[in-house]
């Protein structure tokens, strides 16, 4: 045999070997997604941008949407508009658990804050409670030192 036809019968065999390592490669099991009825949802809307979590009761995350992923550049992303399109977003990749009713929780102090709101209700949510849970220092920082001119 020659040196090139060795190296093709080579080159085949190695080929058959992958091929019978990717067929035999188990899949992975997709988890059956239960319904929950009655959900969690944390809003972050700063002056930046809005984020939205769907968690479930436990605290583990369901779904979660933010206005920089929803397509929104630039200043767009602090918007009340973007807000609801990502509580859209969020509430989309979420529709097989089946939320019907939910507790916010709303951290900052962005323009979406209530634009996320309304866009819950406008989707069909049954909104029980709205909690503001923005960290709120008692004291704080040391100020900076007065200008010297």
């Amino acid at each position: 045999m020659s040196d090139e036809s060795k190296t093709q019968v080579a080159t085949e065999e190695a080929t058959e070997k992958k091929s019978t390592k990717a067929a035999a490669k188990p899949r992975k099991k997709t988890k059956a997604k239960t319904a929950i009825s009655h959900a969690k949802a944390y809003i972050q809307a700063t002056y930046n941008n809005t984020i939205v979590t769907l968690a479930d009761l436990n605290g583990n995350v369901l779904a979660w949407s933010s206005a920089g992923s929803s397509g929104f550049k630039g200043p767009k992303k602090s918007t009340p508009y973007a807000a609801s399109i990502v509580v859209r977003n969020a509430l989309e990749k979420a529709g097989d658990y089946g939320i019907k009713e939910i507790n916010l929780f709303i951290t900052g102090v962005g323009q979406g804050r209530e634009g996320a709101i309304r866009a819950f209700h406008a989707n069909n949510i049954n909104v029980l409670s709205i909690k503001d849970v923005t960290p709120i220092p008692h004291n704080g920082c040391r100020p900076p030192r007065p200008r010297r001119v």
